[in-house]
């Protein structure tokens, strides 16, 4: 029997990592004809591209022929690209220039996706038309990556997003979720960063705005440009710690608030609030409760399970 493939197209990059699985869902989900790719993780469920192979991503592009394309795909740990700063140039600019160049030849709307941390946090809340000033050199790959998509593909929209948390695979895969340990082990106090303010947003927020953006722009071709997304609620990593614990019912009194700005690592800027409402205006957005999203996505990661009676009962 035929089996009613959606018409509407939408291939996303990145689609194995957090916030690409979260994509890939909200789009599959929602009618669309949706094809991930991915690189480490892909299989079986998701194409094996290389991003860095433009014949393998030619061919992806003109086999499948994408009314959407969501760039989820990029290295995105402030750290790691300071201590690789060639691979962090090819995936974050040469790759994105090379998926804008081959989107436009198929006529798709690319959404790339990039980060608050294009700006260097001193004088928020930050609108789309604001001079970038990246502090460190993760932000300047992904502004690098945003002017190199522009050139190559007017018909292009930058998304540019804060820190992330959702559903993960490990603890790890969140800069939010990460702590979720330091705040269970409450036998040894921790350390918590109680300087940077952050705006902690659930992918699944982010993918409903992707899928709005681009529903949108089928109707209307004249969205494109540079757009910004966050969550509402204002935290700091030692806020966040507490905000888990309240969540889960745990102690928080072994948590420490450290207000230095921190010595190590890569710069961060200390408040880079992204303001959203020029997507507001366009009536796109959702956006999930800290505590009830962070809830649903620590879940299975909690030690003790006896607290489930407690908290869900």
């Amino acid at each position: 029997e035929d089996v009613d493939i959606p018409s509407r197209r939408v291939l996303i990059t990145g689609a194995t990592g957090l916030l690409g699985r979260a994509v890939f869902k909200e789009f599959n989900e929602n009618n669309w004809n949706t094809v991930g790719c991915g690189y480490r993780r892909a299989q079986p469920r998701f194409e094996h591209i290389n991003l860095l192979d433009s014949i393998a991503v030619h061919d992806i592009i003109h086999d499948f022929q994408p009314h959407v394309i969501v760039h989820c795909a990029a290295e995105r740990r402030p750290d790691v690209v300071e201590g690789h700063p060639d691979a962090a140039s090819q995936l974050n600019v040469a790759a994105s220039a090379n998926l804008a160049k081959e989107a436009a030849g198929v006529g798709a709307f690319l959404i790339y996706i990039s980060t608050d941390y294009v700006f260097d946090g001193t004088s928020p809340p930050y609108k789309e038309t604001d001079v970038p000033n990246p502090l460190n050199l993760y932000g300047k790959t992904k502004l690098e990556g945003e002017k190199a998509v522009l050139e190559n593909n007017e018909e292009t929209a930058v998304l540019r997003i804060p820190v992330l948390y959702g559903e993960v695979e490990r603890l790890e895969e969140s800069a939010v979720t990460v702590m979720f340990d330091k705040v269970q082990f409450s036998n040894k106090s921790a350390n918590m960063d109680h300087w940077q303010q952050r705006f902690p947003t659930n992918v699944k927020d982010v993918a409903a705005v992707c899928r709005q953006l681009a529903e949108k722009r089928m109707l209307d071709p004249s969205i494109k440009g540079t757009f910004h997304w966050s969550g509402n609620e204002q935290m700091t990593k030692y806020e966040m710690a507490c905000a888990i614990a309240d969540a889960f019912n745990l102690p928080s009194s072994h948590l420490r608030p450290i207000t230095d700005s921190p010595v190590v690592g890569a710069l961060r800027p200390k408040n880079a609030q992204l303001d959203c409402s020029k997507l507001e205006m366009l009536g796109i957005g959702q956006r999930t409760p800290f505590r009830a999203g962070i809830r649903e996505s620590l879940w299975p990661f909690l030690v003790d399970k006896r607290w489930r009676q407690t908290v869900f009962h």
